[in-house]
């Protein structure tokens, strides 16, 4: 087993020899990681085909169907300074394995929201389940961005990203089956008002597939509990003391590439989730692809495997070119298919949604990185910073309201706006300020 990282965010030289050996020594470690990225991916994404079904089964408007995802990402806010806390306590292994514990709580909770079809119930469920994914964000982000050399952290987050989107892509496919196959709402014409019978059985449908993720989920549990993974540095003693002279007269307000990088992981989830989140909605309609939610959640399968595909290949790019032409490059064509979806009709709007996936890809994995660049012993909590950015997902609660005002396809606006906040954060807001530099830089 590799030795510990004594400070996260210092770069050592290594020897070539040294550097292979280190690749070699973690690279299961990082596989292990993958499952935990494409496991909180899958469990995210159940929420798009959850909400069409939920909206069915307690009659919600578009508001109170984007507070159940707001809800969601109030517990990144909520959680990210404890699950920080928690960590530095009871180490990095010992926190993954609570996480995935708290997950799986939370999934028991959907299978009681169900059987008692409880609105409140569910808000609170999903909160513990997203609270238990903030623990593993926290932990897992800053790891994989550390682990290897700093040139190189864009490309290797955004290929174990990767396999977050392959959960992600395969969520629709489990949830579209499971949840809206199964249900009077999923195979019923949009619009459709359901009877007190068929609501109470839509509610109760989701107690297996909740069943199944729990299982999983403790099983991983298990296996990271028994696995020997690298530490990432000592907690206390003279590493803690050293780390903590180091940090003396820093300033993470002095690095721009971080202060600008929280507002963009803030209003790129935003834009993320307002997608996902409204798309089975939007391409059922008669005007776009006149499809049942069963239906579209097949098409949500083909967007989420867009972020897929586009992970992979911005990681392959980025080998060749610098992350902020990419990242730029992303967010002009996500603003171009985005005005496409808002103002087009028929399949031209629907395929133009479609396609966003693919210019979404990169945009976390690259903005992370970029925001923690060059923070040296700062960047543990420059890391913390950008996680709790996520919480601009529940943020999606204003295109739900945009939503219900102006109408489902005017809403993107909103998206198109968060695209253009990116580039400029590419463009200019990802650049070191000339006083964060190292001297002779």
């Amino acid at each position: 087993m590799a030795g510990p990282i004594a400070t996260v965010g210092t770069t050592v030289p290594r020897t070539g020899a040294e550097a292979a050996r280190d690749r070699g020594a973690y690279r299961p470690a990082l596989s292990l990681l993958a499952s935990l990225f494409f496991m909180w991916g899958f469990i995210t994404v159940i929420n798009n085909t959850l909400l069409p079904h939920l909206r069915s089964v307690f009659d919600l408007d578009y508001t109170q169907t984007t507070l159940i995802e707001s809800v969601w990402f109030i517990a990144y806010f909520v959680a990210s300074i404890p699950a920080a806390k928690l960590i530095e306590r009871v180490g990095y292994q010992r926190a993954l394995v609570a996480g995935l514990g708290i997950m799986a709580l939370g999934t028991l909770g959907m299978i009681l929201a169900a059987h008692q079809v409880s609105y409140a119930i569910t808000l609170t469920a999903l909160f513990v389940i997203a609270s238990g994914i903030t623990l593993l964000q926290v932990a897992a982000n800053p790891y994989v961005a550390v682990v290897g050399p700093a040139e190189s952290a864009p490309a290797r987050l955004n290929l174990v990203q990767a396999f977050n989107s392959f959960g992600t892509t395969l969520a629709p496919l489990f949830g579209g089956y499971l949840i809206l196959g199964r249900s009077a709402a999923g195979n019923a014409a949009a619009g459709t008002i359901l009877t007190p019978a068929e609501r109470l059985a839509d509610a109760q449908s989701v107690q297996l597939p909740y069943l199944i993720v729990a299982a999983i989920l403790v099983g991983l549990a298990v296996i990271i509990a028994r696995f020997p993974l690298p530490a990432l540095g000592g907690a206390g003693g003279a590493t803690a003391r050293a780390v903590k002279a180091e940090r003396a007269g820093l300033s993470l307000w002095r690095h721009r590439n971080l202060v600008l990088g929280v507002p963009a992981i803030f209003i790129y989830l935003i834009a993320e989730i307002g997608v996902s989140n409204l798309f089975i909605n939007f391409v059922s309609q008669p005007e776009i692809g006149d499809l049942t939610y069963a239906q579209a959640s097949r098409y949500l399968f083909l967007l989420w495997g867009g972020m897929m595909v586009g992970r992979f290949a911005g990681s392959y790019l980025m080998q060749a070119r610098a992350a902020e032409t990419v990242l730029a490059g992303a967010a002009i064509g996500a603003c171009a298919v985005m005005l496409v979806a808002t103002f087009a009709t028929g399949h031209w709007a629907m395929w133009a949604l479609i396609s966003v996936g693919l210019f979404h890809a990169i945009m976390f994995p690259t903005i992370f990185t970029l925001g923690i660049r060059g923070l040296g012993p700062l960047t543990e909590e420059g890391a913390g910073l950008l996680i709790m950015a996520i919480a601009g997902g529940s943020l999606v609660v204003v295109q739900g309201w945009a939503a219900d005002r102006f109408g489902l396809q005017h809403s993107f606006l909103i998206t198109a706006a968060c695209e253009l906040y990116v580039l400029f954060y590419a463009l200019w807001g990802c650049r070191p300020a000339a006083a964060a530099r190292p001297a002779g830089a």
